[in-house]
């Protein structure tokens, strides 16, 4: 199928073909027949990649400070190498779509196959969209109307917070799509409504929709205008929703509010707020989020649950819904907000159109109908494209699950350079894995896990999706008696991990791995061949600044995530096992309080009488080192700096070595795994010690 992609690192876009997304659970598959580009938004981002490196620092100055403080930390070569990686990955734009459902997902309800329906999905033939992000189409209200759904509803919810009644004076600061739909909304309302705008073709389409029409150019004082308008008595609500990097906006609205008045940001400004401004008259600025509550809620967007319509009246669907019934009560006058329209194969002529001098408002996608000429139903597109045959088989042949940042950054590139034959990579929305397939060189991109799973030309299956999937599909892949590398966690509770081990057994010939790059880093290889020399038990403080996540982040959700236990510190319980050369006998757990579990101190004890020590920290500064590992052995002390040096002290030959580049160990764990299939070794990480160090996880997370 067709989706439209636009490169981060030239502003290019594209139309690619990707194969047909999955509907997972709790989330609808439609068939597009129509989308609306947001020519705010999507041209923000058109800008932002035809920009130079300067140009685009300039734009997003807080991520200019994170890549200076991960280059202080991890090295400039490591952050130039993740920045280019980010800007790698190309943008999916769009989230104005209309379509038919064809596909239900588990837990989806409310829907069914062959329901028109409107959402936030992007621009492509088939889209995959959470089922509270859809609502259904009245019967007389068209596929092109339906498309100014969305953006309506953001209009909607900055109307919502400016809380206004019928009579009051609003004034709308920028006139392009979202603000002539809020002039609509507010003329619908019994607002009394004045817009601003440099552009005399939308004060002209204001005024024919109700509003009166202020100019913006020399000479023009808007706040007069506006007194002038609200009888001197000031403006109720003022609603911006302009884009613009200018403070002008936000100050003007401050001048003309009534005291007490509400100063919404539907749109893009300035925020170099005058106190003055705000302090005397008592006014309320608030931000509106997109299109209402839920956005950005992954409970609500990606689980499926709803708000209580008696506590939450308007959620975002509860808005889409609200926007198509103004359009059904023929409220709305979208014919004229509809400038352009071009078929999905024309898209790059459509961004030229919003991103070049010709007037614009609403400009459409249109795609191809669900039957062809003669009446007959229309192919559906594969889930599997080819994109190369091998002829010759290559003698360790990888097929990947997942195509994420990690997969992409790390995994991939490791891969390519152990010399691994590429064989199908799948995600389940396809525009992430075929981006790598051609990148890499895979012979076929798939949204099918069993295609994958089955394909008679792969040696081993690679793992990198969320860590929910970990154990089923490394049970699948052992099933099929494929050799495995998985990336962490091997699975998240007690249960799973005896489910992988018991497949494991049943598939002797197959060599499971878990991605514990870190025993393979340079500095840790060197660390324990000096520790291998020493007599008796060892100390080690391993000291991680993890940095704060979100307690809604997906990692955080123990059912999906596992937590930070089981997601992430089972690298570092593996390195001192691996360290140590024994098995974990004991271990300790105290977590700080009024906390997730995110900051705490494990206490590891060894069978040789070793002893160590991980304060996993997630209340420290970005600027101090992510890792530092601490060995005192024998009257000896090593001291591994973030990986990119290792200082010794006591220890012959050993001195402080600095390095521009951080090395985990990445590229040699792949390697490691790619020449033990190639040898017929043992894996380079003995299985019973995957299966510790997880059991191990699993207890400290259930005692944090």
């Amino acid at each position: 199928m067709k989706q439209v992609i636009q490169s981060l690192k030239s502003g290019v876009i594209d139309v690619v073909d990707v194969p047909l997304p999955i509907a997972s659970s709790n989330m609808l598959r439609v068939r597009s027949s129509v989308s609306l580009i947001s020519a705010g938004t999507e041209r923000m981002m058109i800008d932002f990649g035809r920009g130079n490196w300067v140009q685009k620092a300039r734009q997003q100055p807080d991520k200019v400070r994170m890549v200076l403080e991960k280059a202080r930390t991890d090295g400039p070569l490591a952050t130039l190498q993740s920045v280019r990686n980010k800007l790698d990955q190309p943008l999916a734009p769009g989230y104005c779509n209309v379509g038919v459902i064809d596909a239900v997902g588990r837990g989806a309800s409310g829907f069914a196959v062959g329901d028109r329906v409107a959402s936030n999905g992007k621009h492509a033939e088939y889209v995959v969209v959470p089922v509270n992000l859809c609502a259904r189409i009245p019967d007389n209200v068209s596929d092109e109307d339906a498309a100014f759904t969305v953006v309506g509803a953001i209009a909607l919810q900055g109307i919502r917070l400016a809380d206004v009644q019928l009579g009051s004076a609003v004034a709308v600061m920028g006139l392009g799509l979202i603000g002539l739909l809020t002039v609509q909304l507010l003329q619908a309302q019994g607002c009394r409504v004045i817009g601003f705008d440099f552009d005399p073709a939308k004060i002209a389409l204001a005024e024919r929709f109700g509003a009166q029409g202020v100019q913006l150019g020399e000479g023009v004082d808007p706040v007069a205008a506006a007194m002038a308008f609200s009888r001197d008595r000031g403006i109720d609500a003022v609603l911006i929703t302009a884009a613009t990097d200018s403070n002008d906006p936000v100050h003007h609205a401050a001048q003309m509010s009534r005291k007490r008045g509400r100063v919404i940001l539907v749109g893009v400004a300035g925020l170099e707020l005058s106190r003055a401004d705000f302090f005397e008259k008592e006014l309320t600025f608030q931000v509106s989020c997109s299109y209402g509550p839920g956005r950005y809620d992954p409970r609500y967007e990606e689980a499926g649950i709803d708000y209580p319509v008696g506590f939450v009246r308007w959620t975002e669907q509860r808005n889409f819904e609200a926007v198509l019934d103004m359009m059904a009560a023929g409220k709305l006058d979208l014919a004229a907000l509809r400038s352009h329209q071009f078929a999905i194969g024309d898209a790059p002529a459509a961004y030229d159109v919003i991103g070049g001098s010709e007037p614009s408002l609403g400009v459409l996608l249109a795609y191809p109908a669900a039957e062809t000429s003669s009446g007959d139903a229309a192919a559906v597109p594969d889930r599997r494209i080819v994109l190369d045959h091998r002829p010759v088989r290559d003698d360790v042949t990888i097929n990947m699950v997942g195509a994420g940042n990690y997969a992409a950054a790390v995994l991939l590139p490791a891969f390519a350079k152990a010399g691994a034959g590429m064989g199908v990579i799948a995600s389940n929305g396809g525009l992430t894995a075929a981006t790598q397939a051609r990148k890499f060189g895979f012979s076929a991109v798939s949204t099918d896990i069993a295609d994958v799973m089955a394909d008679p030309m792969a040696t081993a299956i690679v793992i990198a999706t969320r860590h929910d999937s970990h154990a089923a599909l490394t049970i699948d892949a052992l099933a099929q008696g494929k050799h495995v590398f998985v990336e962490k966690p091997l699975g998240l509770t007690g249960e799973e991990i005896e489910q992988v081990q018991a497949a494991h057994q049943a598939s002797p010939g197959a060599m499971l791995m878990v991605g514990f790059n870190r025993r393979f880093a340079p500095s840790v290889v060197s660390a324990k061949r000096l520790l291998e020399r020493n007599a008796g038990p060892s100390s080690f403080i391993y000291t991680v600044n993890a940095g704060a996540i979100p307690a809604e982040h997906w990692t955080q959700d123990r059912d999906i995530g596992g937590g930070r236990i089981i997601g992430e510190v089972c690298h570092f319980v593996d390195l001192l096992r691996f360290l140590a050369g024994a098995a974990i006998v004991r271990h300790e757990i105290v977590r700080m309080e009024a906390a997730t579990a995110d900051t705490v101190v494990i206490t590891l004890a060894f069978a040789d009488g070793s002893l160590g020590t991980i304060q996993y920290l997630a209340n420290g500064h970005r600027g101090f080192p992510k890792e530092r590992i601490e060995i005192f052995s024998a009257g000896k002390v090593m001291q591994i700096d973030n990986f990119r040096r290792i200082n010794g002290f006591g220890v012959a030959g050993s001195g402080k070595l600095p390095a521009l580049r951080q090395d985990k160990g990445q590229t040699a764990c792949a390697q490691a795994f790619v020449d033990a299939i190639r040898t017929g070794a043992p894996s380079p990480i003995p299985a019973e010690e995957l299966f510790e160090v997880a059991r191990v996880c699993v207890a400290l997370t259930q005692a944090a």
